[in-house]
């Protein structure tokens, strides 16, 4: 019996070995054909059929309203915003970032300078606003760009001090990938906090949970993760009312309903709104395409909501409900749990070990059934634990990230086959047949 237990740890390293082999081949690209492949599974994880089928209709949540500012100037953004004031929200975020690029204060670089009068109505339309989440941006240093750390930041720029200076500002930068705008960007992801220079910045979403509810909102930071899951419940009906009398479909690409209340720009400014809808609510205005239906792809994001759940053609969510659906989840209380990086080491190792046991077992004992009992168990673990994975996300919103477990159990087979065979082939060279033994010629 010692000598199974031996015998299984040897081959269950040597899956891991093969594994680690098999990563590295991919990550050189020797394969370079099976890249187009390779990229579509990557943008897929089984949590996202989850996300796009499995999951109750989500109820509207009132408490979060998205104004579009579509493509209007400061002076009309503040004109919203002083709509929206008289209606008595508790928060307003703005989803804009109100500074030159660059930091290059010319009307030739930044043309929006020219409309002296429209920034200081902006200004003052926040300022008297009192309320209001005003977007910065996380950047990178030379440094930190060079070494090619997409998602690290290590300095910050805010807006004018004109608008910064009397709102809260806060990061919008989400965790896609991308390097560059214009890149496909696929969100799952955020960091709630960043220290910049000695100061803790946080990311906009959970500025604006914190003046809206401080108690739920220190809660989730409590949980002291870098980085969180984003729990998605929704889109937005953006259809555009031009076209209503066409009976065309809503522009929204993901299977869920409403799940926020959405206001174009001509809605709000032609005073087609319910006052009631934001009074003690959270109003987050920024950009939803130049109108309602405008099948644009800017600061839109790919999510697991997309009906597509791998080889996504077309994102399916504006950037502005990314953030909606992360305020969602911290006042709902509604987060995101995961396994630790050396629990999943930890089940992988024990799935794979206690496998090689029983494949030893049915070798021994029933050698004629090995090659048909083996395959229908690995086949049946991979059913397993990708069911597991999915109904654990579906039913408790837990991810249970099991992929060096999916790994181990399709190679467990093979690699069993080629250790054994590897073994009798150096037995047969190397152990000298005993005296008196008869041996084939």
């Amino acid at each position: 019996m010692k000598n199974i237990w031996l015998q299984s740890l040897a081959i269950t390293l040597f899956v891991f070995l093969t594994l680690w082999g098999a990563s590295n081949i991919t990550d050189f690209k020797l394969f370079s054909a099976f890249d187009p492949i390779s990229q579509a599974l990557s943008d897929f994880e089984l949590t996202d059929y989850a996300f796009s089928n499995l999951r109750h209709d989500p109820l509207v949540d009132q408490r979060i309203i998205l104004v579009n500012f579509g493509d209007l100037p400061r002076r009309e953004v503040a004109q919203q915003l002083q709509i929206i004031s008289q209606y008595k929200p508790r928060v307003i975020g703005i989803d804009g970032y109100y500074n030159c690029e660059g930091g290059l204060r010319d009307t030739v670089n930044c043309p929006q300078l020219i409309d002296t009068l429209g920034n200081l109505m902006l200004a003052n339309a926040i300022e008297q606003a009192g309320n209001v989440v005003l977007v910065s941006k996380l950047l990178q240093s030379d440094s930190a760009s060079n070494a090619e750390a997409i998602d690290l930041y290590d300095s910050i720029e805010y807006s004018d001090p004109i608008f910064s200076d009397h709102a809260r500002n806060a990061y919008a930068n989400l965790v896609t990938g991308a390097v560059y705008q214009e890149d496909v960007k696929l969100c799952r992801s955020f960091i709630p906090k960043y220290t910049v220079r000695g100061k803790d910045e946080y990311a906009f979403a959970v500025q604006i949970c914190m003046l809206y509810d401080s108690a739920k909102t220190k809660k989730f930071l409590a949980r002291n993760k870098e980085e969180e899951v984003i729990n998605y419940h929704g889109n937005v009906e953006i259809q555009d009312i031009r076209l209503k009398n066409l009976k065309r479909k809503s522009t929204t690409t993901t299977n869920y309903p409403i799940m926020f209340y959405a206001i174009d720009a001509n809605q709000l400014m032609n005073g087609e709104v319910l006052p009631e809808m934001f009074k003690d609510n959270i109003v987050i205005v920024g950009f939803l395409g130049a109108y309602f239906g405008d099948a644009t792809w800017i600061d839109k994001y790919f999510t697991p909501l997309n009906k597509k759940v791998a080889g996504r053609a077309n994102p399916d969510m504006f950037g502005l409900v990314v953030h909606a659906n992360i305020v969602a989840m911290i006042l709902n209380e509604d987060y995101v749990s995961e396994l630790a990086e050396w629990e999943k080491y930890v089940i992988g190792f024990l799935v794979c070990f206690f496998t090689v046991v029983l494949f030893i077992e049915i070798d021994l004992k029933l050698p004629a059934w090995f090659d048909a009992l083996s395959v229908l168990i690995q086949l049946a673990q991979i059913l397993l634990i990708s069911g597991l994975v999915v109904y654990t996300y579906a039913g408790y919103s837990f991810k249970l990230d099991l992929a060096l477990t999916l790994g181990v159990a399709a190679l467990v087979g093979p690699c069993y086959d080629i250790y054994k065979s590897v073994q009798n082939e150096l037995i047969r060279r190397f152990t000298k047949p005993k005296s008196g033994v008869l041996t084939n010629n």
